[in-house]
């Protein structure tokens, strides 16, 4: 659902929920963030990202945050190669950046305070257990979230204390939106999509679901980290890809429950190639290292991405 623009996605042009974990009121300062994954080399598409988080941050703050919390895909040399890369195109940030691989105590703490409000339980479900679960007869054609096929609720009624080793541990949707009152949203500054977008249950119940919250093989997934963290960094715009739109709800929802400050949020256009096909680390031949080597300059990656 979406509203008229108001001040910071609140409806009346309330002030943010301050406080919470890591977080406090957003400052008076406008602070983006560009938070890639070292997985893989810069590509175009991650320098349009970044150079217009910072573009957005003036006369503000541009930060840099490296989301490395996937050790086993994570490696020092694409971190380091991403450094240089923003560097070379003529980006700038406070250093030390911030790690999520440090970090593990805060999402450990906003674990807990979900725990403690009856709002996670375990699951034990492979990804075939839930396709399978989902091509039931009775089922119909699965939703797909912004995680993929929307989860059928196979483990809700085991409790928190039955988690074990390799259980993931998901949000049970249908108790945290009774605690979402009415008039909760988030300002979208985007192009696609400009406006306050708030938050409906039956909307959340149908079409996101009982999202995975922490990972069983990392301790925890995106959309708890990447909440705790923009409030830790106290950003006031988040900029990032359009595909990651419909994440935002999920975000809001997070906040609500952790009693974070909501930023706005700008969802940019995603760079796709000749094809129509959005980029992706595999596309090696467009990484930003390539570019440099065949003799590009930071104003010709610009002009490409104008385009």
């Amino acid at each position: 659902m979406q509203e008229p623009l108001s001040d910071r996605g609140v409806p009346g042009g309330a002030a943010p929920r301050a406080g919470g974990i890591g977080g406090s009121a957003l400052p008076p300062t406008r602070r983006t963030r560009f938070a890639p994954s070292p997985t893989g080399l810069l590509h175009l598409g991650h320098a349009f990202s970044a150079l217009t988080a910072s573009a957005r941050a003036t006369p503000g703050q541009f930060l840099l945050r490296i989301e490395d919390i996937d050790t086993a895909r994570s490696r020092p040399d694409y971190e380091t190669a991403l450094k240089e890369d923003l560097h070379w195109l003529d980006l700038s940030w406070p250093e030390p950046a911030l790690r999520q691989s440090d970090r593990r105590d805060a999402y450990d703490a906003a674990l807990a305070r979900l725990a403690e409000m009856d709002l996670l339980y375990p699951c034990r479900c492979t990804r075939a257990d839930i396709r399978a679960a989902l091509s039931a007869p009775q089922e119909g054609m699965p939703l797909i979230g912004p995680d993929g096929p929307v989860y059928p609720g196979t483990c809700r009624e085991r409790t928190i204390a039955e988690a074990g080793p390799g259980d993931a541990i998901r949000l049970d949707m249908q108790r945290a939106v009774k605690l979402i009152p009415p008039g909760t949203g988030f300002l979208e500054t985007g192009p696609e999509h400009p406006g306050l977008h708030l938050l409906d249950a039956e909307t959340m119940l149908r079409n996101i679901g009982d999202i995975v919250l922490a990972r069983g093989d990392i301790g925890v997934a995106y959309h708890l980290a990447v909440v705790v963290d923009d409030a830790f960094q106290q950003i006031t715009e988040v900029v990032r890809g359009e595909d990651l739109f419909e994440a935002t709800f999920i975000h809001r929802l997070l906040q609500l429950l952790l009693a974070l400050p909501t930023p706005d949020y700008h969802h940019h256009r995603l760079i796709r190639d000749e094809n129509g096909k959005r980029l992706a680390k595999r596309d090696d031949d467009r990484a930003i290292r390539h570019y440099r080597a065949a003799g590009a300059t930071p104003d010709d990656i610009r002009a490409m991405l104008e385009k």
